[in-house]
């Protein structure tokens, strides 16, 4: 049975996590779909740098950049643009790619590439763009330097803005069309006006033409255009929509299983109120209705709209909403009390209860509106004159307005402290973080002077080292030519009798080849009459006394052999050194003049 868990790397990964890795589809390429890139250099970018001030750097992303090929294809292309266009002002590109795949970012950032590439990139971008290493190509620092990869999860994270260039080519087809109909908007919110949007072959904007205009063509190009309409953003965990009293905001659609959420609601009430009651969701939505709320609401004129906020009465509307944020904001209920409920009785008044609910049902995170009649206040009594006489409870309802319009003033006083204190704690992270980034980029400076630093180092170490591999060479050369000047035959052996280095004479002794290095003398053919060759060969390495014999061969050649200890300039011995001098003319003539009647040879 498999493990709970795989090693990958060092790395402990989950068997979860793998299967997540094997559903991602990385496929991307080179500069995919050529004629969509020579449009881009050739027309859209330069469009892009024409009405922009020189040194303004130009801002792209590419979601679901997988291993980084888009991305570089991008910094080149723009590299070539600037060069086509012989444009002089000076023009930088600052390229944010990201992917959901941590492991393809990471690959992304180091720009190694295999061999392969070189199906999709001509000849002369690999010479200019890339650096050639033993198994593929690494992409040059000018075009890394261009790109900042990131994880992202683009549904989930939020995006990136003021972009000029966003290329999100072969990545819709993986959404379902809802997906699709809400990242567009997105991807127009994200791009300054006239910014450009690059789609894939099978993906179109034709769904929200409103929104993109096509160059000319089938290069799936857009164009931004400016829309009176505000797109509807999708709901990212880190973004918010602020409630509107709009009588144009289209109707959010119920939660799901209603008979649920009015069981919940109904228990709710029981528990807790018996009034008029309404339901509502975190932005005023109302989801469920209780006892009759005609008295506190009524349908807006206009598209119909079920918005708390919207089918408030005019004498509720401000006191409510101001009600409705002030709990959203703290736990416990809010009341506005004595609230005049606009109808024609002057004398109704009613006291409005929100709580946003944190029971854990199916009501977690809705919002419970409630309306507490009140009794009539008394009726004002006419004095002579006919003239309403100020009586106790006509001074009390002023007092009790005075009160409410000062307990407004206070609330707003402290909202508008709050919000000027969370300024300056914002004002204040934002200096930390900018003096952090001012600090890490001096550090990056630091870092890039000593890299230069010590690749100067290194280039002079480089430089070094191969002048003494030049010398090396040169003095292994002047050793073969002068081994070779002896005519003598030498065969060098290590401590354990394997070939080490051999002259060309020695080929005339041994049957060896240059493959031969490195094999034991006693696996080679030779057409000497020595069985005891080896032997001989380790009691020289033994005693470290010089042996001298002279040895035939079977076609009647004879040899002068010589066995002495190979000794290093530290003295050490490392192996056996075989000379072989020939002395067939020798042997011949001695054994002629010991052929001769009464000869002898010569002492």
């Amino acid at each position: 049975m498999p493990s709970a868990s795989e090693n990958y790397g060092g790395e402990e990964i989950r068997p979860i996590n793998l299967l997540f890795r094997e559903l991602l589809i990385g496929v991307t390429s080179f500069f995919r779909d050529p004629e969509v890139w020579e449009q881009l250099r050739d027309e859209v970018l330069p469009l892009l740098l024409a009405g922009r001030p020189s040194g303004r750097a130009l801002r792209a992303w590419v979601p679901g950049c997988s291993t980084g090929e888009e991305a570089y294809s991008l910094a080149m292309i723009f590299l070539e643009a600037l060069e086509r266009k012989s444009l002089q002002r000076k023009f930088s590109l600052q390229i944010f790619a990201t992917d959901l795949d941590a492991d393809a970012v990471q690959r992304a950032r180091q720009g190694f590439f295999p061999i392969t590439i070189a199906a999709d990139v001509t000849p002369d971008r690999l010479r200019r763009f890339f650096h050639e290493e033993a198994r593929g190509y690494r992409v040059v620092n000018e075009i890394r330097e261009m790109v900042i990869f990131a994880p992202q999860n683009l549904i989930m994270d939020p995006p990136f803005t003021k972009l000029d260039v966003l290329s999100c080519r072969n990545l819709l087809i993986y959404f379902t069309p809802e997906l699709q109909k809400k990242l567009l908007p997105l991807f127009h919110y994200s791009l300054n006006p006239g910014g450009v949007l690059l789609l894939g072959s099978a993906e179109s904007a034709s769904g929200v033409t409103r929104l993109f205009t096509p160059f000319r063509g089938k290069s799936r190009l857009f164009r931004r255009t400016e829309s009176d309409s505000r797109p509807d953003l999708m709901a990212f965990p880190s973004s918010f929509n602020v409630a509107s009293s709009d009588a144009t905001k289209t109707v959010r659609a119920p939660l799901p299983s209603p008979a649920g959420l009015q069981a919940e609601a109904e228990r709710w009430l029981l528990q807790n109120h018996a009034p008029a009651a309404v339901l509502v969701n975190d932005e005023g939505d109302i989801l469920f209705i209780s006892g009759h709320t005609g008295r506190y609401l009524e349908p807006a004129a206009g598209k119909a709209n079920w918005n708390v906020f919207v089918m408030a009465r005019e004498s509720l509307r401000l006191e409510m909403t101001a009600a409705f944020h002030q709990a959203r904001r703290r736990p416990g209920p809010i009341t506005a009390h004595q609230l005049p409920t606009g109808d024609d009785s002057a004398a109704h008044r009613v006291d409005v209860t929100v709580e946003f609910l944190t029971e854990a049902t199916a009501l977690l995170g809705l919002a419970m509106i409630t309306f507490h009649a009140l009794p009539p206040l008394p009726a004002v009594v006419v004095g002579r004159g006919g003239k309403p006489r100020r009586g106790r409870a006509q001074v009390g309802e002023w007092e009790q307005k005075v009160q409410q319009a000062r307990a407004e003033v206070q609330r707003m006083r402290e909202e508008m402290q709050t919000s000027q204190e969370e300024l300056k704690s914002m004002n204040e992270e934002l200096q930390s973080t900018n003096e952090e980034l001012q600090s890490t980029n001096e550090e990056l400076t630091t870092s890039k002077e000593e890299m230069q630093s010590l690749n100067e180092e290194l280039q002079t170490v480089n430089t070094e080292l191969q002048s003494k591999v030049d010398e090396l060479n040169a003095a292994s050369n002047d050793m073969k030519n002068l081994l070779n000047s002896t005519e003598i035959a030498t065969v060098f052996l290590d401590n354990t009798l394997k070939v080490r280095r051999f002259t060309e004479k020695a080929t005339k002794v041994f049957k060896l080849i240059a493959t031969d290095v490195g094999r034991p003398i006693t696996d080679l053919a030779s057409q000497l009459q020595y069985p005891e060759l080896s032997t001989d060969a380790q009691e020289v390495l033994r005693s470290l006394v010089t042996l001298e014999k002279s040895l035939a061969t079977h076609d009647g050649r004879w040899f002068a052999m010589r066995l002495m200890p190979y000794r290093t300039m530290d003295d050490r011995i490392n192996g056996v050194v075989m000379t072989f001098t020939d002395v067939t003319v020798a042997k011949k003539l001695e054994a002629e003049l010991r052929a001769r009647p009464g000869g002898s040879p010569p002492k």
